[in-house]
């Protein structure tokens, strides 16, 4: 039976059905949540995915992280949960206290939209463990407010704990602190980044299909093959 994994749609969200597709075509079945609800369907793992929900009005990712559902992805997640937060998705998680820090806007003040670079810094959380340690992989990349903060005592204990998962190479797009380009809680299971795997999946719109391997990291991860951190 393969595994059910949920995405979330909020007001303004615009990768649900890409981030839903993805999980098909690393042979997991999507589930579509509902932000109002309070029901995730008994599903394995959940998607936050990108766009602007709630129009970013207040701070990006603010009022979703106080919608219905995400009570319950936060239960979910305390319980071991793979949570996976992809943009805005990645700024939602910051504001429900899943993930430290916030999001602001880009250094430069202008969106940016590019193929970019990443490292595999942690090849050990539920979404990263079909990767190599310090492998490098090609996603698209997309955003305004991308540029990760937190104080320097946060910055260290990610460092430290081995809690950052990408890393920004060659160009940091968004003036994120130590270039980071995602991080994971604690326990592995709940990761956030800036870039959008679900748009790296077919080798025709590329430009790679790295973005499957975080899909493929969940399955193993569910099925107890991967090495949470």
């Amino acid at each position: 039976m393969s595994a059910r994994i949920g995405v979330v749609t909020f007001p303004g969200t615009l990768d649900d059905q890409d981030a839903a597709r993805a999980v098909q075509l690393a042979g997991a079945e999507p589930v579509a949540l509902w932000h109002g609800d309070h029901d995730l369907q008994a599903v394995d793992a959940v998607i936050l995915p990108g766009g602007f929900s709630y129009g970013d009005y207040l701070r990006c990712g603010a009022i979703s992280a106080r919608s219905p559902i995400m009570t319950e992805v936060i239960t979910a997640a305390g319980h071991g949960v793979p949570v996976l937060g992809i943009c805005n998705g990645f700024q939602i998680l910051c504001e429900a206290h899943l993930l430290p820090g916030a999001l602001t806007r880009n250094e430069s003040l202008h969106f940016v939209c590019r193929d970019q670079t990443l490292r595999i810094e942690n090849n050990r959380t539920a979404w990263t463990n079909a990767f190599e340690s310090d492998q490098l992989i090609t996603v698209p990349l997309k955003n305004g407010e991308g540029n990760y903060v937190a104080d320097e005592a946060t910055l260290d204990q990610l460092e430290n704990e081995g809690r950052v998962v990408f890393r920004y190479v060659d160009v940091n797009p968004n003036g994120s602190r130590r270039d980071i380009a995602g991080i994971c809680n604690a326990s592995g299971n709940v990761v956030g980044l800036m870039p959008h795997p679900e748009h790296a999946v077919e080798e025709l719109t590329g430009p790679s299909t790295d973005g499957l391997k975080l899909i493929a990291s969940a399955i193993a991860a569910l099925a107890g093959g991967g090495v949470l951190a």
